[in-house]
């Protein structure tokens, strides 16, 4: 898989304007009502990346949630973790 170069990871990150690109990831972070949501939706996240293999770094405190995503196969950012990201964003946005 592809390596992006970080002008890529940049025009890439236009698509999605809720994620940001630090330390060789891209990560978003999300606020919810409650633990329970929160790890509700956390729990929908892990069926999306069991489906993509591709898993991300998260944590998660009470009702707040930080996802890293990056490809440690290809050393970087790839069309992997893009993909994922949409996908999270489709869930975070329902």
């Amino acid at each position: 898989m592809q390596k992006y170069s970080e002008i890529e990871i940049a025009e890439k990150l236009k698509e999605l304007p809720d994620w940001n690109y630090e330390d060789g990831a891209i990560y978003r972070e999300a606020k919810f009502d409650s633990f329970k949501t929160t790890f509700s939706i956390m729990t929908r996240i892990a069926f999306e990346c069991e489906k993509q293999n591709h898993h991300p770094n998260w944590t998660n405190v009470y009702n707040s949630l930080s996802i890293h995503l990056n490809t440690h196969d290809a050393g970087g950012i790839t069309e992997k973790d893009f993909a994922l990201a949409k996908t999270i964003n489709t869930i975070l946005n329902a």
